[in-house]
C-alpha cells in the first residue's frame, strides 16, 4: 500500500528542515520553510500564509463572483484541505452577517479511520464557532464503507464510496438551501483528476469535476477556491496556523487507481515545475472549445433515486443495486 500521506509529509519536512537551516525568505529576512519551483521563490510562514490568502480569495471572487448573501456549504473531512478551506471561507465571509457558513462532514462508517477525523472536525467548528452539520451513510443510504467492502471484495472501495460521499454531501448542502458547495480541492487534487480523466478519455467528466462553471439542475455548484495552491503549501499552512486536522490516511487508500496518476504529477512537477498549473489550463482550454456540445449538457435524473445522473441510474444506485445483489463473500455485520 502506497502511503501518500507520508511521503508528503517526508517531502515537506526534509525540505522544510534544509531551509531553516540555509535559506531567508524572499520577502523578509526570516527562514524560510518552503520553496516553490514553479514560482521560483522560498518563503517563510507568514509570506506563505498571505499567498495562500491571495490565491483563495482570487478563486473564490472568480467562482463564486458577486456573491453577497446567502448559505455556503463547506465539505469538511477533518483533513488538512478541508480545513485551511473552512478557515479561510469562514475569515473572508466573517464580516458579512448576511452570508452563512456551515460545515458538512460525511460518515461513511470506516472504522479506525473516520472517528478521529470526526473529532478534528468538531474541534475545528467549536474553535470557529461555525455550524457543523454531521451526516452518516448508515442512516441515509442504509450501509457503511466497510459493510460493502465486505460484500464486494472485487471492487476498489474508493469507487463507491466516492460516489456516495458526492450524493450525501449534495444532498446535505441542497436541504441546507446552500447556494454554494465548497470542497477543499488542492492543485494537486485537480491535476490529478484533470490526468486521470484525459488518459480515460472522458471528456464528459472533466466538464462535471470541480469548479462547476455553470449551475445544473439538482446539483449544488462546487468550487474549489484552493485550486492554486500544491498540497505541501497546506499542509504546511494547517501545521503552522495550529489548525486541528487529522493526516492519517484511509485504509482503503492503497486499492485507488489515484495513486497512479499522483505518483505520475508528482514526478512530472519535479522534472517540470508548473505541469500541475498547465493541467488545469488544459481543462479550461478543453472545455471551452466544447461549451456548446453535448459534452457540457446538464446531467438527466435517476430514475431510482431522483439525484442528478449522466444514464438511466445514477452510480450512487448502481452500487447500491449491486450491493444488494449475490453476496461475494463473507459479509459484515
Amino acid at each position: 500500500m502506497v502511503d501518500t500521506h507520508r511521503k508528503l509529509r517526508d517531502r515537506s519536512s526534509s525540505t522544510d528542515g534544509a531551509l531553516e537551516r540555509s535559506v531567508t525568505c524572499d520577502r523578509c529576512e526570516k527562514a524560510a520553510v518552503i520553496d516553490r519551483p514553479y514560482a521560483g521563490d522560498h518563503l517563510c510562514d507568514e509570506h506563505l500564509a498571505a499567498t495562500i490568502r491571495d490565491r483563495f480569495r482570487r478563486q473564490l471572487h472568480r467562482q463564486l463572483p458577486r456573491f453577497r448573501t446567502g448559505t455556503i456549504a463547506v465539505a469538511l473531512s477533518g483533513g488538512k484541505d478541508s480545513a485551511t478551506a473552512l478557515l479561510l471561507a469562514h475569515e473572508h465571509f466573517r464580516r458579512r452577517p448576511s452570508v452563512d457558513v456551515v460545515a458538512v462532514t460525511v460518515d461513511e462508517g470506516i472504522r479506525g479511520y473516520r472517528p478521529k477525523t470526526i473529532r478534528a472536525a468538531r474541534a475545528l467548528t467549536k474553535q470557529l464557532g461555525v455550524r457543523h452539520v454531521v451526516v452518516k451513510s448508515l442512516e441515509l443510504l442504509g450501509t457503511t464503507t466497510d459493510r460493502a467492502a465486505a460484500r464486494l471484495p472485487g471492487t476498489a472501495p474508493c469507487s463507491f464510496c466516492g460516489v456516495w460521499r458526492r450524493q450525501m454531501l449534495n444532498r446535505t448542502a441542497r436541504d441546507l438551501g446552500a447556494d454554494v458547495l465548497v470542497l477543499g480541492f488542492n492543485l494537486d487534487d485537480l491535476a490529478q483528476t484533470v490526468l486521470m480523466n484525459v488518459a480515460r478519455a472522458d471528456v464528459a467528466r472533466l466538464g462535471r469535476m470541480a469548479p462547476h462553471g455553470r449551475r445544473q439542475d439538482g446539483l449544488v455548484p462546487r468550487i474549489a477556491p484552493l485550486s492554486e495552491v500544491p498540497e505541501r503549501e497546506v499542509f504546511q499552512f494547517a501545521r503552522a496556523s495550529g489548525l486541528p486536522f487529522d493526516h492519517a490516511e484511509c485504509p482503503y487508500a492503497g486499492r485507488a487507481s489515484r495513486n497512479v496518476f499522483r505518483e505520475a504529477v508528482w514526478n512530472l512537477e519535479e522534472a517540470v515545475p508548473g505541469t500541475r498549473q498547465a493541467l488545469l489550463r488544459s481543462r479550461e482550454t478543453i472545455l471551452a472549445l466544447l461549451e456548446n456540445s453535448e459534452a457540457s449538457g446538464a446531467p438527466r435524473r435517476c430514475e431510482e433515486c431522483g439525484e442528478p445522473s449522466t444514464g438511466v441510474l445514477c452510480r450512487a444506485c448502481e452500487y447500491r443495486r449491486e450491493l444488494a445483489g449475490p453476496v461475494m463473500g463473507t459479509a459484515v455485520s
